[in-house]
């Protein structure tokens, strides 16, 4: 990762992140769905805006590319299998970008699931993901189907255990929480469960996280443990084998749950 460079999150509407990469000239926005939001990140720090990376359609990750574009005519990156907003570059699996102005190339993974050509950028020590992958979870199945999203994080979670893996939204603690129901002796989750808890408390995100937290606690990358087996089964009250059935079991779990 080019030392020079910063990654910042902007919270918008209730949970969502958009992710600046910036040096002190120039800044890239991911998924900006508030435009008055990047805007007012720009303008405090002195930034011109050089693009905008899309990894989705939904509205919360595009809402505000119109009016970024029309307000500094920067390049849209997005899924070339998706209907982006203002799109001019359409990107694909294996693609490369070249951002020059932050001295930046960024890699292109295809990672259906959530969305059907959802797209994740990949560079040497950062990953944005979207709503593929998230603290401690994945995204819902909207248009995708349990064996891409499942083959989608596992190619994620091939990448180097130091990646840094910036989330498109907030959901790291209830995701926590019910991971600590299948697997309530999972020490390394116990003790994420601490320190996002403190981080939240303290006004500070609980990403990004990193390929290596998620594989220690993340039940959807976990899901060829004997324990995640264990889990569903004990859930469904059905014997459960492979593991996309493992995983659909666990999807099915967490859209039904409801924090305390």
């Amino acid at each position: 990762m080019n030392t020079d460079l910063h990654i910042t999150p902007i919270a918008a509407f209730s949970d969502n992140y958009i992710w600046v990469i910036h040096n002190q000239r120039y800044a890239v926005a991911v998924d900006p769905g508030d435009a008055n939001a990047v805007t007012a990140f720009l303008r405090q720090h002195d930034l011109s805006l050089a693009a905008i990376l899309i990894t989705h359609h939904h509205h919360d990750h595009t809402g505000g590319n119109e009016a970024l574009v029309l307000a500094f005519n920067v390049p849209v990156y997005g899924p070339s299998r998706e209907s982006i907003p203002c799109l001019t570059h359409p990107l694909s699996e294996s693609s490369t970008i070249r951002l020059e102005e932050l001295d930046l190339e960024l890699r292109i993974l295809d990672v259906p699931g959530h969305t059907a050509g959802h797209i994740a950028y990949y560079a040497d020590g950062m990953l944005f993901c979207g709503d593929t992958l998230f603290g401690c979870g994945c995204g819902r199945l909207f248009e995708g189907t349990p064996e891409q999203m499942l083959a989608s994080l596992s190619k994620l979670g091939q990448l180097p255990e130091n990646t840094s893996v910036y989330c498109a939204h907030e959901y790291t603690l209830s995701n926590i929480e019910f991971a600590l129901t299948l697997e309530p002796d999972n020490q390394a989750l116990q003790a994420r469960a601490a320190t996002d808890l403190n981080s939240i408390l303290e006004g500070r995100p609980t990403l990004p996280s990193t390929i290596a937290r998620e594989r220690a606690t993340n039940p959807f990358l976990r899901c060829h443990l004997p324990s995640a087996r264990v889990a569903a089964q004990q859930a469904t009250g059905k014997s459960i084998t492979g593991i996309v059935e493992i995983f659909s079991a666990l999807r099915t779990l967490k859209n039904d749950f409801r924090t305390s």
